[in-house]
């Protein structure tokens, strides 16, 4: 086990690896982890809720439930679950395994939960080092999903800035090729609100093109150019 998490009680360690398909073909070889999963997804939930609350204080409601829902999705968590070396411990039956088990994201990340659960208990139910485990874990992700989350909500954000405006119609975005070959093209997108420009922006296709629009005119908001 990786050295994030070291287990008094190796029955519980074991119970947390161990799923349903492992117990069908192993009658008698202990308990399944449903249901340490649905503890760990729990307390998983509350500190990633935490964390995310204590690290960033300038955003808002709506923004960290976002954020937290990236942080705990099953993706991140099967990410989780190679990372402290669950993968090819996870005892699963031979027709799980044939079926690429050690690889599957909902196995990994439902593994990991149940090893957050089963860790909870180990410690007398003491939520204090999950914390410290989870913040070491946490801390690199949440950078990487903040990063791509400033790319992707480009436009959500703006939209949403213009909403709180009382402006019901959403920004409209026009896009056009102004150049390149045709295996490097290249686009302009403005982006309007109510028929005025409000921002504009270039990209190698469309998306990136209205994303530069939208990080445009967020900017130009921030500056009050408006």
């Amino acid at each position: 086990m990786h050295k994030l998490l070291t287990f008094n009680h190796e029955k519980l360690l074991r119970q947390a690896l161990t799923h349903r398909s492992y117990v069908n073909e192993n009658p008698g070889e202990g308990e399944h982890n449903e249901r340490l999963e649905f503890l760990g997804d729990a307390i998983l939930n509350f500190l990633s809720g935490e964390y995310l609350y204590e690290k960033f204080a300038e955003k808002g409601e709506d923004e960290l439930t976002r954020l937290r829902s990236a942080l705990v999705e099953e993706k991140q968590l099967a990410k989780f679950a190679i990372e402290v070396g669950l993968d090819f411990r996870m005892r699963l039956g031979k027709g799980t395994i044939r079926d690429g088990g050690f690889q599957n994201p909902n196995l990994l990340s439902s593994t990991f939960e149940a090893v957050i659960g089963a860790y909870y208990l180990d410690n007398n139910r003491n939520v204090e080092p999950l914390r410290e485990i989870v913040k070491i874990l946490f801390n690199d992700a949440s950078k990487h999903i903040v990063e791509i989350r400033s790319n992707v909500d480009s436009k959500n954000r703006f939209q949403e800035l213009v909403q709180a405006k009382g402006i019901t119609n959403p920004p409209k975005y026009v896009t056009e090729q102004i150049g390149g070959p045709s295996h490097a093209p290249e686009f302009r997108a403005k982006v309007l609100v109510e028929g005025k420009e409000k921002g504009e922006g270039k990209g190698k296709n469309k998306k990136e093109a209205e994303k530069a629009a939208a990080e445009d005119a967020l900017a130009k908001w921030k500056n009050q150019v408006y």
